[in-house]
């Protein structure tokens, strides 16, 4: 009963959570002068990757490399499959190619970086120094264009969100923490109730891994591209799920790679990190062309994602 609780108790933090942090986030783009696209892609992104950071961390520490590596890929996995076609259900993504250009082939570099980290075996200190770097220059970078195109954001921004009350910047700041901190606890309360009810089921901690930890730890994307779809926030959602996706790869491997060497599974390097890099490139193929992502998309989206994870369990119980 406790754990059904938690579940109910953290869906409804993460309800609310995710308002505050689209609210704050959007309204920091306006009072900065930067795009919604950046914020949620830096600020949101990297917010909503750090229950990812948390387990991943943990899980690494305690020996349990399988969780750590399988929740990065898995929350990969699930962001493009189960949240792009979640929030493309609620309302059409539509899409300019050339606004989000920068942040697809940074998602792409992150992704094959990933893909032939995992075929050495290891992720070693070196290359979260490097994975770590690599990002520090993708934030360095995007900040700098964005303040290039100052005017033409501003007025991108003005158009995204009329309609919308703005509040001012400690306000923002406020929601925004806030938000992400809710945003948190309510994901930590819906995979610990999660993982509880799984073993009692005699689920194995493997298929956890990949499957409730890593949608469980994506609950705040989900969360925040809900709201953002019913919004009409179209830069929130994909600079979210964009950013989420970058952090996942290089940050939190890459932090915890510098404080153990992180082993990758050869069946999650034969497989899902294949898988991952697969679903990146559909994704990437309408953001580079500009395509709408509408609701029959979404639903094959949907439907993707439940074979995947139908398959994961069958292949666990056999």
């Amino acid at each position: 009963m406790i754990d059904v609780l938690m579940i109910i108790g953290g869906l409804v933090l993460l309800f609310f959570a995710g308002e505050a942090l689209v609210k704050g986030a959007v309204s920091l783009a306006t009072n900065f002068g930067l795009s919604s696209l950046l914020v949620s892609a830096v600020i949101v992104g990297f917010g909503t990757s750090m229950p990812e950071m948390t387990v991943s961390i943990s899980a690494a520490l305690k020996g349990a490399a399988d969780i750590s590596v399988g929740n990065v890929v898995g929350s990969n996995i699930a962001n493009i499959l189960l949240i792009i076609g979640m929030a493309s259900i609620i309302a059409p993504i539509a899409i300019s190619a050339k606004a989000v250009r920068r942040d697809t082939l940074a998602m792409l570099l992150a992704t094959f970086i990933m893909l032939g980290l995992s075929a050495l075996g290891v992720i070693q200190f070196f290359y979260g120094l490097l994975m770590l770097a690599i990002l520090g220059g993708y934030i360095a970078y995007s900040y700098s264009q964005d303040k290039k195109a100052k005017a033409a954001v501003v007025e991108h921004i003005q158009e995204d969100v009329v309609g919308e009350e703005m509040i001012a910047t400690p306000k923002a700041v406020l929601y925004s923490l806030a938000g992400l901190i809710g945003l948190i606890i309510g994901a930590y309360m819906m995979v610990e109730g999660a993982v509880a009810i799984a073993r009692d089921f005699g689920i194995s901690e493997a298929v956890i891994g990949l499957t409730i930890v890593a949608v469980g730890t994506s609950l705040p994307e989900l969360a925040t591209a809900a709201v953002a779809a019913f919004r009409k926030h179209t830069d929130v959602i994909l600079g979210n799920i964009l950013g989420s996706n970058i952090f996942n790869i290089f940050s939190i491997l890459g932090v915890t790679a510098l404080i153990t060497p992180v082993p990758v599974n050869p069946q999650i390097a034969a497989f899902d990190v294949w898988v991952m890099t697969a679903v990146a490139l559909w994704l990437s193929f309408y953001l580079f062309k500009g395509k709408t992502i509408g609701m029959i998309t979404g639903a094959l989206m949907l439907v993707a994602y439940m074979a995947y994870t139908a398959w994961l369990y069958m292949a666990g119980a056999a």
